[in-house]
């Protein structure tokens, strides 16, 4: 769903505690100025009938993008999830187009597979680049033509599937390694989606972790406790190689280990220096004179802090 929490633009996963989800992160805030631009491309594309190929990061919520885009698309099917380097190289055929009765020992009816559990709807390949080629080349075909063939089946069967694929990895270079189907990789740009890393939208830093605070504190029925100006600065700081699902572990560990009404730098489970930093910054914004406050305050600002 997406509303408004902390006077910010919100997109979450719905009934999140009950979905499967291949991320543990599960928001995104729209309060950096490219995360204002994301959105604005994300609600156009989400309209159009074309496939749409998210590039960022692992932990950015790539699979939050491609669930809103379903969902705020006029299509009534499901939306289908699937990671492809966990799809077996030897039954990727039949996961992704399925089979008819009887293709397998055992089978005694048929399976749709995932594009076909998806007619209708939207299908979500998460890392499609990890799609051995063949798979890759088939995959064009049935979007190109809109019908699979099972595995065994004699006859295609018609299907209406929006893809959505998404990527940590420069597709182009890998068509140009040979490690890529070049028709498919130009098929699914026709709908771009950049989604910046955490680190570039510094903006929503603050916004995702009071969320993340509250959401974690009502879980575990704990107070709501304030993130201190000295563990923000921490926050806004950090290079967040992990992304969003880092920033949730973080938060969610120092509600834990908080014993006060605060969450301090020494509560964020981040590199020394930047805990040592703050750690300074507190002292001085708590017990130094007005001067040293004044100084301090300049520096920051010098540095692009405040």
């Amino acid at each position: 769903m997406s509303f408004e929490t902390f006077g910010q633009p919100l997109l979450t996963f719905p009934d999140a505690e009950k979905s499967p989800l291949s991320i543990r992160a599960k928001a995104l805030v729209f309060v950096d100025p490219r995360s204002r631009q994301l959105r604005e491309d994300l609600e156009q594309l989400a309209t159009r009938s074309v496939s749409v190929l998210i590039r960022g990061e692992t932990g950015t919520g790539k699979e939050l993008l491609a669930r809103h885009i379903h969902r705020a698309s006029d299509r009534g099917g499901l939306f289908v999830s699937v990671n492809c380097g966990a799809i077996s190289p030897t039954y990727a055929d039949a996961e992704l187009f399925g089979y008819a009765a009887g293709s397998y020992s055992g089978s005694a009816s048929s399976r749709a597979g995932w594009f076909g559990s998806a007619n209708g709807g939207t299908l979500y390949l998460d890392e499609i680049g990890d799609l051995p080629l063949p798979i890759q080349i088939k995959l064009l075909a049935a979007l190109e033509n809109h019908e699979v063939t099972r595995v065994g089946a004699q006859q295609p069967s018609p299907v209406d599937v929006r893809l959505v694929a998404a990527t940590s990895i420069d597709l182009a270079q890998a068509v140009a390694a040979g490690k890529f189907h070049e028709r498919l990789y130009h098929y699914l740009s026709e709908g771009p989606l950049e989604l910046p890393a955490l680190r570039e939208r510094t903006g929503d830093i603050l916004s995702l972790a009071e969320y993340f605070l509250g959401i974690y504190s009502q879980r575990l029925d704990l107070p709501v406790p304030l993130i201190s100006e000295a563990a923000q600065l921490v926050l806004e700081r950090h290079s967040w190689p992990g992304n969003t699902r880092e920033l949730e572990n973080i938060i969610h560990f120092a509600l834990l280990v908080s014993t006060g009404d605060e969450i301090l730098p020494e509560h964020l489970n981040l590199p020394d220096s930047l805990t040592q930093i703050a750690h300074q910054v507190t002292q001085i914004l708590g017990n130094g004179s007005a001067t040293e406050k004044d100084a301090l305050k300049q520096l920051l600002k010098n540095a692009g802090i405040l």
